[in-house]
């Protein structure tokens, strides 16, 4: 029995991925004349470029994916080099996550996730989703969302919760 937790960050992870496909390709179309070059684009210049922000919020559903299937994180290379590189790499993402299940047992593995060598951190499966996963992929989503907006792209509020946009009622 897959139980609610699990199913809970699937959603979140599914509703977050189409929101950074939105972001994506709102930012190619405000940015044509730009082309690959927007991956490289920084709030600061101490924090990762705009491409590698879109595969680190790749990496937690990704790695979600992998723990519901027993195996260790394995983050993908930070380094993107095309547009068409990192919409596949969201695609990809989302097909493998929509192949996620895991039974209530699970949340009580302990898990580790390596850090810079030699730290680690030792969870249980719940932390591990509610502590590690969720609150990196929106710490990513949000800061390549952020970038895009310090670029002068047309985002608002509706572009980061389009799920919602439907919802509304008057």
């Amino acid at each position: 029995m897959t139980n609610q937790v699990v199913n809970s960050a699937k959603k979140h992870f599914l509703t977050g991925l189409d929101t950074l496909s939105h972001v994506l390709d709102v930012s190619i179309d405000a940015l044509k004349s730009e082309g690959d070059a927007i991956l490289d684009y920084r709030i600061v210049g101490d924090m990762l470029p705009f491409g590698t922000q879109i595969v680190f919020t790749c990496n937690q559903p990704r790695n979600f994916s992998r723990w519901c299937r027993g195996l260790t994180m394995e983050n993908l290379p930070p380094e993107v080099e095309s547009l068409d590189q990192v919409i596949q790499i969201i695609s990809e993402t989302r097909d493998e996550l929509l192949k996620a299940e895991a039974n209530d047992s699970k949340l009580q593995e302990a898990y580790r996730v390596d850090l810079v060598d030699p730290q680690y951190l030792e969870l249980c499966g719940f932390d591990y989703i509610d502590e590690f996963l969720i609150p990196n992929f929106y710490f990513h989503l949000v800061t390549a969302y952020n970038i895009m907006r310090m670029k002068g792209v047309p985002l608002g509020k509706a572009n980061y919760v389009p799920h919602l946009v439907a919802k509304i009622k008057q």
